[in-house]
């Protein structure tokens, strides 16, 4: 995955929902993970905003490119 221009938005894992006492791997990076997402799938916080800012600066290539042609 690379590194976007956009800087990753910082997301509110505090509720207690995004917590697990069994570790899962992470879907981004394979490693062990407590966290989850909002869909309760394995993730670590780094890894998810680190994935939603790409998928931003994608979206935004992909708007520019049809907005250009």
């Amino acid at each position: 995955m690379t590194t976007p221009d956009v800087p990753p938005a910082l997301l509110d894992w505090r509720d207690s929902s995004h917590w697990s006492r069994t570790p899962k791997p992470c879907r981004y990076c394979g490693t062990d993970a407590y966290t989850r997402d909002s869909r309760r799938k394995a993730a670590h916080k780094t890894c998810a905003e680190q994935a939603l800012a790409q998928q931003a600066a994608d979206a935004a290539e992909a708007y520019d490119a049809e907005r250009l042609a």
